[in-house]
Formats: C-alpha cells, structure tokens, sequence
C-alpha cells in the first residue's frame, strides 16, 4: 500500500504541483487547504508523513504543529515544513517546536520527494528486533510499537526523537559527536546540519530530564557532541 502523505498548503498552484510529483513518486497524496478544522481532518486521514506549509490562512503551521505534538494520533507522524520563511530563527523554531525537516521556497521537487522518502525509510526501516522491548534504567522502550516509558509514564516522541533515545539507550557510556549522530540517527543526507542535532537533542531533554537544564541521562561532552550515561553506573 503506498505511503499516504498529507499536504497543508493554501497556494492551490504550488500544492497541485506537490501532488502531482508526489502521485508520480509512488506516494497516494491528499490537500488540505489550512482553513480551520484541519487538524481534525489529519487525524480522520491518518497520513504517514505531513508536509505543512508555515503561512497559512487560519493557524499558521507552527501552531499546528505544536498542536499535533501534544498529543494524538499524529504525535510521532514525521513533519516537513515547507516555506518561504528561510531565516535560522524560522528554521530552528520549526525544529523545537517538533518538527523533523525544513525546506525552503522555492524548493526542487527532486529533493522534496528525497526528503520525504528518507524519513519514511527512516521510520520504517530497520531488521525486527530479537526482543521488542529494551530496559535500561528508568526507561522502558517498546520497539514494535516505537512506545517509550520512564518509570510508568510514556513519553510523547516524535519519529525522530524516539530514534535518537533509541539510539543512545542502546549504545550507553559512549561519545558520539554530532557528526556521528547525523549519520547513524539521521543517515547520509546534506540537507541535515549539526544544529539539527543540538535541537533535537535540547526536546528530548525536555522530555526525559527532570531539569533539562542540568541534564543527568543525556550529557553533553564539551567540544565534543553528546553521551548517554545511567547515574549509577
């Protein structure tokens, strides 16, 4: 069954021609136009990925996007931004606020759909685990069901988020630079930088640290990336 990939954009010329290279990529596309009610109308369709303009006529989309990532049916569904908006301080808010990718307008369709195939790949990729659920410490990761745990509470992740914690539960003690976790986490792709990772790294903090601030589990390594460490051990 082709991948289901969910289009909010309000330029009627541009989102045809997203779905039209979409619908040639193998991928079964749908538009919505932005209005109010979309996301209720993502959640009814249930898309694999979401590719969301940022200007839109009703909420902008970063606010649904911080939406979708409190909680729901789309909490972990991967998110592309797609906008005119290329200042760093746009860039970098997408990617806090949940975000998986950002490109710019205007954009190759070429490398859209790259785009969109490396974070289904990404998602869906990987040999079945020997077990499906990994302990370590206080947290408990179901690998089936890409659900995490600390002590009893699960973790609201995105698809990028879970595999960077499943990563590094699973190769604890160990300093990885950033250089590192973009090619182990993110793969072999130029569009990704080192802050991506600084991002990423700084919302899973807030999701697993209780002070994200003075972080015990995820600790950086000073001129170096990042480590991973069970107090206690």
């Amino acid at each position: 069954m082709a991948n289901r990939i969910a289009v909010v954009e309000d330029e009627a010329e541009l989102a045809s021609l997203i779905e039209y290279n979409l619908t040639r990529g193998g991928f079964q596309a749908k538009i919505f136009p932005g209005a109010e009610g979309t996301i209720n109308e993502l959640e009814a369709w249930r898309p694999d990925l979401i590719v969301l303009d940022v200007m839109l006529p009703g909420q902008d989309g970063f606010e649904i996007c911080r939406r979708l990532r409190q909680g729901g049916q789309l909490v972990s569904t991967p998110i592309l931004f797609l906008t005119a908006r290329s200042d760093e301080v746009d860039r970098v808010l997408g990617l806090e606020i949940g975000g998986d990718d950002y490109i710019t307008k205007p954009f190759s369709p070429r490398e859209l759909l790259a785009r969109i195939k490396a974070h289904l790949r990404r998602t869906e990729s990987g040999a079945p685990p020997k077990s499906t659920e990994l302990a370590s410490g206080p947290f408990r990761i179901d690998m089936a069901a890409r659900r995490v745990f600390r002590e009893q509470q699960e973790l609201e992740l995105t698809s990028t988020e879970y595999r960077l914690l499943e990563f590094f539960v699973t190769h604890p003690s160990h300093a990885w630079s950033r250089e590192d976790l973009l090619r182990e986490v993110w793969g072999q792709q130029h569009f990704v930088t080192p802050r991506t990772v600084d991002v990423h790294i700084r919302r899973l903090r807030e999701q697993i640290e209780a002070q994200p601030e003075d972080p015990v589990y995820l600790v950086t390594v000073r001129g170096f990336g990042y480590r991973f460490e069970l107090p206690g051990n």
